[in-house]
């Protein structure tokens, strides 16, 4: 008898419907009854096990060519008109990116840090424009909240949280993490499943004493989102007959946007940084101005010569300080902007693109996986069930029965939730695809506030330059400055 091989994923991202050899328990009782009863006689029983023979040889045959070459049945998933989604397609979304950032705009602000019985924790005023709420929240308020996400809706793209440091937590780690938690609320309360659901709504109002327990009594006895969407038994029917292949150039393009993003951020970052250290150097600069000119030390008269030219330089370039104190400032409103409105927005589309690729790994890790190993434990009943027939042991094949059948229904509900993955999959890849124009917003703010920075710091330093006048005496004491190099050039 060969040996029975069961369905494998390979590479792939769902399989044809799975249907199982024995329907029902009473189907395989009627399949195994004449080797554990000895009524027919050995002849029966011989014709009987041979034609069991014959049936698994020929259901691993199936199995083994089943993937690349569905059956009749399956040939409507081949249909070219199912490349084309009928009107009205639930699986389709119709969100533009303003109505997405229209649903909410969540604020996330330090709170005073107060001080616990051992350590000091940091609290974040949580404010919600949508639910007109502000209420005080923890970071492990936030984990729960996140596991919740992720337990209600396995199919999604749930946003990573930032990392928790347990001791050293300095202010620029606990700034980064605050910036972090902002876009992470910000993503949940955007996205269309998570703003209509119970959760959201109690973390963003709920005031009351221990919302972590508030939270989970919400989610008690409820179900993931497979268990409560009307659509999820029939998710295989929305879907495009080349779902693998959308998906493998989907994860790829995801991978490249990624990619060039990320740089992307690196390099604004370093940008408003260096417009951060211009503003310090400058504030620098015209502290040693204003230092040189409040210098207080006597000269002595055999330097000075009766002139009076060093007090009128120093009142000078103490007053030029002032200048280079308000250019330090632009500069670094220049830098502040560009973080906020840049570097952050960038930051809020990796947040998105990173959610996707882990939404893809739980799927292949997840409920693929689970998959498979559902099949492999199936196809090691059905030989020990032709064990325990050829070895007439009524108790064991009994028991070997009803595992069997429960194992198939578990089959196919993992296949349902395999379909209704690919479901929600195509519909997140749809939503990263609504923020795309997110990027335009992103540049012109780039734009604008480069624009806006030179121009208010040229105007600074336009103000300043008739300030050097005093700084430089001329052949008849009068005080000029310095010709530019090119006013010397010859036009020749």
């Amino acid at each position: 008898m060969g040996t029975e091989t069961p369905p494998t994923l390979g590479s792939g991202w769902f399989l044809p419907t799975w249907r199982p050899h024995f329907s029902s328990r009473r189907a395989l009782r009627r399949r195994t009854k004449p080797f554990v009863t000895p009524q027919g006689g050995p002849r029966s029983r011989l014709r009987i096990r041979n034609g069991l023979k014959t049936e698994l040889h020929s259901e691993t045959h199936t199995r083994n060519t089943y993937l690349p070459a569905p059956q009749v049945s399956e040939q409507r998933d081949l249909d070219p008109s199912r490349m084309q989604m009928p009107q009205g397609n639930p699986l389709m979304l119709s969100h533009t990116l303003q109505e997405l950032l229209a649903r909410d705009t969540v604020q996330v602000e330090l709170i005073p840090e107060k001080k616990g019985l051992f350590l000091k924790h940091v609290e974040y005023e949580v404010s919600s424009q949508r639910f007109k709420s502000s209420v005080y929240r923890r970071y492990n308020d936030f984990v729960v909240f996140h596991e919740l996400l992720l337990q209600k809706f396995p199919y999604r793209m749930v946003p990573a949280l930032p990392p928790k440091r347990m001791l050293g937590a300095d202010r620029e780690f606990i700034e980064t993490r605050r910036r972090a938690l902002k876009r992470f609320i910000n993503l949940v309360a955007r996205h269309p499943p998570f703003s209509e659901d119970v959760v959201l709504k109690l973390f963003l109002s709920f005031s009351g004493p221990d919302v972590q327990s508030r939270l989970k009594e919400s989610a008690q006895c409820v179900g993931d989102e497979f268990l409560n969407c009307k659509l999820a038994p029939r998710a295989k029917d929305f879907l495009p007959a080349d779902i693998q292949t959308q998906f493998a150039v989907s994860r790829e393009l995801i991978r490249n946007i990624y990619n060039s993003f990320y740089k992307l951020r690196d390099r604004a970052e370093r940008i408003a940084s260096r417009a951060i250290d211009n503003a310090a150097d400058l504030l620098i600069f015209g502290k040693e101005l204003s230092a040189i000119g409040s210098d207080t030390t006597p000269l002595p008269s055999w330097a000075t010569l009766n002139s009076s030219t060093w007090g009128s330089l120093k009142q000078a370039l103490k007053g030029l300080s002032v200048e280079f104190a308000v250019l330090a400032d632009k500069a670094a409103q220049q830098g502040k902007q560009e973080e906020n409105d840049v570097v952050e927005k960038l930051n809020l589309f990796l947040d998105l693109l990173q959610s996707y690729r882990d939404l893809c790994e739980r799927h292949e890790k997840g409920v693929l996986h689970k998959h498979q190993r559902a099949l492999h434990k199936y196809s090691l009943m059905k030989r020990q069930m032709s064990a325990a027939v050829h070895s007439r042991e009524p108790e064991s094949v009994e028991q070997l029965e009803s595992r069997i059948v429960e194992q198939e229904n578990a089959i196919q509900t993992m296949e349902l939730r395999n379909y209704f993955s690919l479901y929600c999959l195509h519909q997140e890849m749809q939503l990263v695809h609504v923020y795309l124009p997110l990027t335009s917003h992103i540049l012109g703010a780039f734009v604008n506030s480069q624009i806006q920075g030179h121009k208010e710091m040229s105007k600074v330093w336009n103000d300043l330059k008739p300030k050097l006048h005093c700084l430089f005496a001329g052949p008849s004491s009068a005080l000029t400055p310095p010709r530019s190099p090119r006013d010397g050039l010859s036009p020749h």
